[in-house]
Protein backbone atom coordinates (compact mmCIF):
# COMPACT_ATOMS: atom_id res chain seq x y z
CA UNK A 1 0.00 0.00 0.00
CA UNK A 2 1.14 3.75 -1.13
CA UNK A 3 0.28 4.79 2.89
CA UNK A 4 -1.37 3.27 5.89
CA UNK A 5 -5.04 3.94 6.05
CA UNK A 6 -5.12 4.83 9.16
CA UNK A 7 -2.66 7.64 9.33
CA UNK A 8 -3.10 9.28 5.76
CA UNK A 9 -7.38 9.27 6.20
CA UNK A 10 -7.92 12.47 7.66
CA UNK A 11 -5.30 14.15 4.81
CA UNK A 12 -7.21 12.50 1.69
CA UNK A 13 -10.49 13.48 3.10
CA UNK A 14 -9.30 17.23 3.00
CA UNK A 15 -7.88 17.15 -0.22
CA UNK A 16 -10.98 15.05 -1.69
CA UNK A 17 -13.69 17.80 -0.29
CA UNK A 18 -11.45 20.39 -1.48
CA UNK A 19 -10.82 18.67 -4.87
CA UNK A 20 -15.09 18.11 -5.18
CA UNK A 21 -15.95 22.13 -5.08
CA UNK A 22 -17.30 23.36 -8.20
CA UNK A 23 -17.39 20.32 -9.99
CA UNK A 24 -20.00 18.63 -12.36
CA UNK A 25 -20.59 14.90 -13.25
CA UNK A 26 -20.55 16.22 -16.80
CA UNK A 27 -17.22 17.98 -16.89
CA UNK A 28 -16.19 14.40 -15.25
CA UNK A 29 -18.17 12.64 -18.20
CA UNK A 30 -16.44 14.78 -20.82
CA UNK A 31 -12.87 14.90 -19.49
CA UNK A 32 -13.42 10.86 -19.91
CA UNK A 33 -13.67 10.68 -23.11
CA UNK A 34 -10.26 12.61 -23.57
CA UNK A 35 -8.66 10.00 -21.00
CA UNK A 36 -9.64 7.14 -22.98
CA UNK A 37 -9.38 8.48 -26.28
CA UNK A 38 -5.80 9.57 -25.05
CA UNK A 39 -4.97 5.87 -23.39
CA UNK A 40 -6.39 4.36 -26.54
CA UNK A 41 -3.69 6.39 -28.63
CA UNK A 42 -1.21 6.09 -26.93
CA UNK A 43 -0.92 2.56 -26.53
CA UNK A 44 -1.22 2.50 -30.79
CA UNK A 45 2.03 4.54 -30.25
CA UNK A 46 3.61 2.23 -28.00
CA UNK A 47 3.28 -0.34 -30.17
CA UNK A 48 4.43 1.45 -33.10
CA UNK A 49 7.44 2.28 -31.30
CA UNK A 50 8.24 -1.18 -30.15
CA UNK A 51 7.39 -2.59 -33.73
CA UNK A 52 10.42 -0.24 -35.05
CA UNK A 53 12.65 -1.47 -31.66
CA UNK A 54 14.40 -5.00 -32.98
CA UNK A 55 14.67 -5.92 -28.93
CA UNK A 56 11.00 -5.44 -28.01
CA UNK A 57 10.37 -8.80 -29.04
CA UNK A 58 7.31 -9.59 -26.08
CA UNK A 59 5.05 -6.96 -27.15
CA UNK A 60 5.61 -7.90 -30.82
CA UNK A 61 4.89 -11.68 -29.70
CA UNK A 62 1.41 -10.08 -28.10
CA UNK A 63 0.40 -8.29 -31.55
CA UNK A 64 1.17 -11.65 -33.21
CA UNK A 65 -0.77 -14.00 -30.34
CA UNK A 66 -4.60 -14.25 -29.85
CA UNK A 67 -5.20 -12.09 -27.18
CA UNK A 68 -7.35 -14.18 -25.60
CA UNK A 69 -4.26 -16.40 -24.82
CA UNK A 70 -2.33 -13.67 -23.61
CA UNK A 71 -4.93 -11.14 -21.79
CA UNK A 72 -6.27 -12.12 -18.51
CA UNK A 73 -9.76 -12.53 -18.52
CA UNK A 74 -13.00 -13.63 -17.51
CA UNK A 75 -15.26 -16.12 -19.98
CA UNK A 76 -13.26 -13.79 -22.58
CA UNK A 77 -13.82 -10.38 -21.03
CA UNK A 78 -10.65 -8.11 -19.82
CA UNK A 79 -11.35 -5.34 -18.15
CA UNK A 80 -8.86 -2.48 -17.88
CA UNK A 81 -9.26 0.55 -15.12
CA UNK A 82 -8.41 4.00 -16.38
CA UNK A 83 -7.35 6.47 -14.00
CA UNK A 84 -7.12 9.93 -14.18
CA UNK A 85 -5.23 11.88 -12.09
CA UNK A 86 -3.53 15.97 -11.41
CA UNK A 87 0.25 14.81 -10.41
CA UNK A 88 2.84 16.64 -9.75
CA UNK A 89 1.71 19.89 -8.20
CA UNK A 90 -1.97 19.63 -8.42
CA UNK A 91 -3.54 19.69 -4.77
CA UNK A 92 -5.00 16.25 -4.15
CA UNK A 93 -2.49 15.04 -6.87
CA UNK A 94 -3.37 11.12 -6.66
CA UNK A 95 -6.57 10.95 -6.01
CA UNK A 96 -8.33 9.73 -9.37
CA UNK A 97 -10.67 12.16 -10.42
CA UNK A 98 -11.36 10.48 -13.42
CA UNK A 99 -12.24 6.54 -13.43
CA UNK A 100 -13.21 4.47 -16.45
CA UNK A 101 -13.36 0.75 -16.67
CA UNK A 102 -12.54 -0.31 -20.21
CA UNK A 103 -14.69 -3.69 -20.76
CA UNK A 104 -12.96 -5.44 -24.12
CA UNK A 105 -15.09 -8.51 -25.03
CA UNK A 106 -12.21 -10.44 -26.59
CA UNK A 107 -14.58 -12.96 -28.77
CA UNK A 108 -17.19 -10.43 -30.08
CA UNK A 109 -14.20 -8.00 -30.56
CA UNK A 110 -16.50 -5.51 -29.03
CA UNK A 111 -15.41 -2.82 -26.43
CA UNK A 112 -17.78 -1.16 -23.22
CA UNK A 113 -16.59 1.75 -21.50
CA UNK A 114 -18.24 2.20 -18.10
CA UNK A 115 -18.17 5.87 -16.01
CA UNK A 116 -17.53 5.28 -12.36
CA UNK A 117 -18.30 8.41 -10.64
CA UNK A 118 -15.95 9.66 -8.26
CA UNK A 119 -17.86 10.66 -5.39
CA UNK A 120 -19.43 7.02 -4.81
CA UNK A 121 -19.14 5.67 -1.23
CA UNK A 122 -17.52 2.75 -0.43
CA UNK A 123 -18.36 1.23 2.78
CA UNK A 124 -15.42 -1.00 3.23
CA UNK A 125 -13.07 1.44 2.28
CA UNK A 126 -14.63 4.29 4.24
CA UNK A 127 -14.51 6.66 2.07
CA UNK A 128 -15.02 8.06 -1.77
CA UNK A 129 -13.90 6.11 -4.20
CA UNK A 130 -11.29 8.35 -5.63
CA UNK A 131 -9.42 7.74 -2.55
CA UNK A 132 -8.62 4.32 -3.58
CA UNK A 133 -5.70 4.42 -5.13
CA UNK A 134 -4.14 7.13 -2.70
CA UNK A 135 -4.77 4.77 -0.62
CA UNK A 136 -3.43 1.01 -1.89
CA UNK A 137 -1.97 1.90 -5.63
CA UNK A 138 -3.38 -0.31 -8.40
CA UNK A 139 -4.43 -2.90 -6.68
CA UNK A 140 -6.67 -1.30 -4.10
CA UNK A 141 -8.43 0.85 -6.88
CA UNK A 142 -8.97 -2.15 -8.86
CA UNK A 143 -10.37 -4.03 -6.18
CA UNK A 144 -12.84 -1.26 -4.81
CA UNK A 145 -13.91 -0.98 -8.67
CA UNK A 146 -14.55 -4.64 -8.69
CA UNK A 147 -16.53 -4.49 -5.58
CA UNK A 148 -18.91 -1.65 -6.85
CA UNK A 149 -19.12 -2.85 -10.17
CA UNK A 150 -19.71 -6.78 -9.57
CA UNK A 151 -16.95 -7.99 -12.18
CA UNK A 152 -13.09 -8.58 -12.04
CA UNK A 153 -10.58 -6.05 -12.80
CA UNK A 154 -7.80 -7.42 -14.63
CA UNK A 155 -5.75 -4.62 -15.10
CA UNK A 156 -5.04 -0.34 -14.29
CA UNK A 157 -3.76 2.17 -15.99
CA UNK A 158 -2.82 6.03 -14.64
CA UNK A 159 -1.93 9.03 -16.63
CA UNK A 160 -1.46 12.71 -15.43
CA UNK A 161 -1.77 15.71 -16.54
CA UNK A 162 1.61 15.93 -17.37
CA UNK A 163 1.77 13.55 -19.59
CA UNK A 164 -0.70 14.60 -21.67
CA UNK A 165 1.03 17.68 -22.10
CA UNK A 166 4.64 16.03 -22.77
CA UNK A 167 2.90 13.56 -25.40
CA UNK A 168 1.42 16.46 -27.05
CA UNK A 169 4.91 18.51 -27.19
CA UNK A 170 6.42 15.20 -28.20
CA UNK A 171 5.20 15.12 -31.67
CA UNK A 172 5.62 18.77 -32.44
CA UNK A 173 2.43 20.34 -31.28
CA UNK A 174 -1.14 19.78 -32.88
CA UNK A 175 -3.22 22.34 -34.83
CA UNK A 176 -6.81 23.01 -33.47
CA UNK A 177 -9.81 25.22 -35.12
CA UNK A 178 -10.98 27.17 -31.96
CA UNK A 179 -14.28 28.09 -32.84
CA UNK A 180 -15.16 31.07 -30.81
CA UNK A 181 -12.91 34.00 -29.66
CA UNK A 182 -13.18 33.53 -25.27
CA UNK A 183 -11.60 34.60 -22.60
CA UNK A 184 -11.64 32.75 -18.61
CA UNK A 185 -10.36 34.76 -16.09
CA UNK A 186 -10.68 32.11 -13.56
CA UNK A 187 -8.35 29.30 -15.32
CA UNK A 188 -6.69 28.21 -11.86
CA UNK A 189 -2.60 27.69 -10.93
CA UNK A 190 -1.86 25.09 -9.75
CA UNK A 191 -0.60 25.29 -6.03
CA UNK A 192 -1.83 28.55 -5.73
CA UNK A 193 -5.54 27.24 -4.11
CA UNK A 194 -5.12 29.17 -1.20
CA UNK A 195 -3.16 32.25 -2.00
CA UNK A 196 -4.11 35.63 -1.37
CA UNK A 197 -5.67 37.76 -2.98
CA UNK A 198 -8.16 35.16 -4.48
CA UNK A 199 -7.09 36.78 -8.22
CA UNK A 200 -3.31 35.66 -7.59
CA UNK A 201 -4.63 31.88 -7.58
CA UNK A 202 -5.83 32.23 -11.53
CA UNK A 203 -4.44 33.25 -14.81
CA UNK A 204 -6.33 34.70 -18.07
CA UNK A 205 -6.58 32.67 -20.58
CA UNK A 206 -7.31 34.15 -24.01
CA UNK A 207 -7.91 32.42 -27.55
CA UNK A 208 -8.87 33.98 -31.03
CA UNK A 209 -10.83 32.52 -33.83
CA UNK A 210 -9.75 30.19 -36.35
CA UNK A 211 -6.93 27.68 -36.81
CA UNK A 212 -4.14 27.54 -33.96
CA UNK A 213 -1.11 25.96 -33.13
CA UNK A 214 -1.02 24.69 -29.25
CA UNK A 215 1.94 23.25 -27.60
CA UNK A 216 0.74 20.71 -24.81
CA UNK A 217 0.73 23.39 -22.41
CA UNK A 218 -1.55 25.32 -24.34
CA UNK A 219 -3.62 22.46 -25.43
CA UNK A 220 -4.53 21.47 -21.47
CA UNK A 221 -5.71 24.61 -20.88
CA UNK A 222 -7.94 24.77 -23.93
CA UNK A 223 -9.16 21.40 -22.91
CA UNK A 224 -9.89 22.24 -19.27
CA UNK A 225 -11.36 25.51 -19.52
CA UNK A 226 -14.29 25.69 -17.40
CA UNK A 227 -15.27 29.74 -16.68
CA UNK A 228 -15.04 31.16 -20.33
CA UNK A 229 -17.15 33.73 -20.93
CA UNK A 230 -20.14 33.33 -22.89
CA UNK A 231 -21.09 29.77 -24.89
CA UNK A 232 -17.80 28.66 -24.48
CA UNK A 233 -18.32 28.30 -20.83
CA UNK A 234 -20.92 25.63 -21.06
CA UNK A 235 -19.82 21.70 -20.77
CA UNK A 236 -20.96 21.51 -24.02
CA UNK A 237 -18.23 23.50 -25.52
CA UNK A 238 -16.13 22.39 -22.91
CA UNK A 239 -16.20 18.94 -24.16
CA UNK A 240 -16.18 19.86 -27.96
CA UNK A 241 -13.12 21.40 -27.28
CA UNK A 242 -11.97 18.28 -25.71
CA UNK A 243 -12.53 16.16 -28.72
CA UNK A 244 -11.01 18.66 -30.72
CA UNK A 245 -7.87 18.05 -28.81
CA UNK A 246 -7.78 14.37 -28.62
CA UNK A 247 -8.40 14.75 -32.46
CA UNK A 248 -5.97 16.78 -33.71
CA UNK A 249 -3.16 14.91 -31.25
CA UNK A 250 -4.58 11.39 -32.87
CA UNK A 251 -4.17 12.91 -36.42
CA UNK A 252 -0.72 14.33 -35.69
CA UNK A 253 0.24 11.09 -34.52
CA UNK A 254 -0.36 9.57 -37.54
CA UNK A 255 0.46 11.87 -39.69
CA UNK A 256 3.78 10.35 -41.88
CA UNK A 257 5.97 12.76 -40.59
CA UNK A 258 5.52 11.69 -36.99
CA UNK A 259 4.76 7.40 -37.64
CA UNK A 260 7.76 7.83 -39.43
CA UNK A 261 10.24 9.97 -37.10
CA UNK A 262 11.76 7.63 -34.94
CA UNK A 263 12.90 10.11 -33.01
CA UNK A 264 8.82 11.40 -32.03
CA UNK A 265 7.43 8.14 -31.37
CA UNK A 266 10.64 7.30 -29.13
CA UNK A 267 10.24 10.74 -27.56
CA UNK A 268 6.26 10.03 -26.90
CA UNK A 269 6.91 6.40 -26.13
CA UNK A 270 9.29 8.47 -23.05
CA UNK A 271 6.75 11.01 -22.51
CA UNK A 272 3.54 8.92 -21.80
CA UNK A 273 5.86 6.30 -19.44
CA UNK A 274 7.30 9.00 -17.36
CA UNK A 275 3.42 9.56 -16.40
CA UNK A 276 1.58 6.62 -16.82
CA UNK A 277 1.38 3.18 -13.92
CA UNK A 278 0.17 0.46 -15.16
CA UNK A 279 0.47 -3.08 -14.42
CA UNK A 280 0.39 -4.31 -18.24
CA UNK A 281 3.26 -6.44 -19.81
CA UNK A 282 4.72 -5.76 -22.68
CA UNK A 283 3.46 -8.74 -24.46
CA UNK A 284 -0.32 -8.34 -22.86
CA UNK A 285 0.24 -4.04 -23.97
CA UNK A 286 0.77 -5.42 -27.60
CA UNK A 287 -2.33 -7.91 -27.10
CA UNK A 288 -4.58 -4.99 -26.30
CA UNK A 289 -3.36 -3.19 -29.34
CA UNK A 290 -4.04 -5.88 -31.22
CA UNK A 291 -7.63 -5.77 -29.22
CA UNK A 292 -8.38 -1.77 -30.27
CA UNK A 293 -7.60 -2.59 -33.62
CA UNK A 294 -9.97 -5.64 -33.99
CA UNK A 295 -12.52 -2.96 -32.86
CA UNK A 296 -12.79 -1.86 -36.62
CA UNK A 297 -15.19 1.33 -35.97
CA UNK A 298 -16.40 3.36 -33.59
CA UNK A 299 -19.99 1.21 -33.83
CA UNK A 300 -18.65 -1.40 -31.63
CA UNK A 301 -17.91 0.98 -28.61
CA UNK A 302 -20.94 1.28 -25.84
CA UNK A 303 -20.70 3.87 -23.48
CA UNK A 304 -22.69 2.72 -20.31
CA UNK A 305 -23.46 5.23 -17.29
CA UNK A 306 -23.85 4.42 -13.27
CA UNK A 307 -26.14 7.66 -12.58
CA UNK A 308 -29.45 6.62 -12.42
CA UNK A 309 -28.13 3.61 -10.20
CA UNK A 310 -27.11 6.33 -7.34
CA UNK A 311 -28.75 8.99 -5.10
CA UNK A 312 -26.64 11.64 -2.50
CA UNK A 313 -27.91 10.97 1.08
CA UNK A 314 -29.65 13.64 3.07
CA UNK A 315 -27.77 12.90 6.22
CA UNK A 316 -24.28 13.58 5.10
CA UNK A 317 -23.30 12.51 8.44
CA UNK A 318 -22.19 8.71 8.16
CA UNK A 319 -19.63 10.13 5.48
CA UNK A 320 -17.24 12.12 7.24
CA UNK A 321 -19.91 15.21 6.27
CA UNK A 322 -18.72 14.66 2.44
CA UNK A 323 -21.26 14.96 -0.36
CA UNK A 324 -21.14 11.40 -1.80
CA UNK A 325 -23.31 8.68 -4.05
CA UNK A 326 -25.02 6.00 -2.54
CA UNK A 327 -26.88 2.87 -4.51
CA UNK A 328 -30.41 3.89 -4.77
CA UNK A 329 -31.53 0.33 -4.07
CA UNK A 330 -28.91 -1.93 -3.58
CA UNK A 331 -25.52 -2.94 -4.98
CA UNK A 332 -26.77 -6.15 -6.26
CA UNK A 333 -29.12 -4.38 -8.52
CA UNK A 334 -25.82 -2.49 -10.00
CA UNK A 335 -23.92 -5.42 -10.57
CA UNK A 336 -27.04 -7.32 -12.36
CA UNK A 337 -27.39 -3.98 -14.87
CA UNK A 338 -23.37 -3.54 -15.10
CA UNK A 339 -23.82 -8.18 -16.08
CA UNK A 340 -26.77 -7.60 -18.32
CA UNK A 341 -25.08 -5.18 -20.45
CA UNK A 342 -21.79 -6.86 -20.93
CA UNK A 343 -23.76 -10.28 -21.60
CA UNK A 344 -25.08 -8.55 -24.66
CA UNK A 345 -22.20 -7.16 -26.23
Amino acid sequence: MKNKIGSSRAKSRDLDSSTAVGMTHTNNVNFKQVIVTFFFVAILGLGIWYAKNRQAQNIVSGVVSSPIDVLKNTIGVTNVLLLGIGGEGHEGSDLTDTMLLVSFNLMSNKLSLISLPRDIWLPSLKAKINTAYHYGGLDLAKSSVSEIIGIPVHYAVTIDFQGFVRAIDAVGGIDVEVDRTFDDYEYPIPGMENTEPVTARYEHLHFDVGKTHMNGTMALKFARSRHAIGEEGTDFARGIRQQKVVFAFRNKLFNTGTIFSFSKIDGLKASIFSSLNLDITPSEQGSLIKSLLNLGSTSNITSLTLTNYFMTPKNTYPYAGQWVLIPKTSWEEIHAYIAKELNSQ
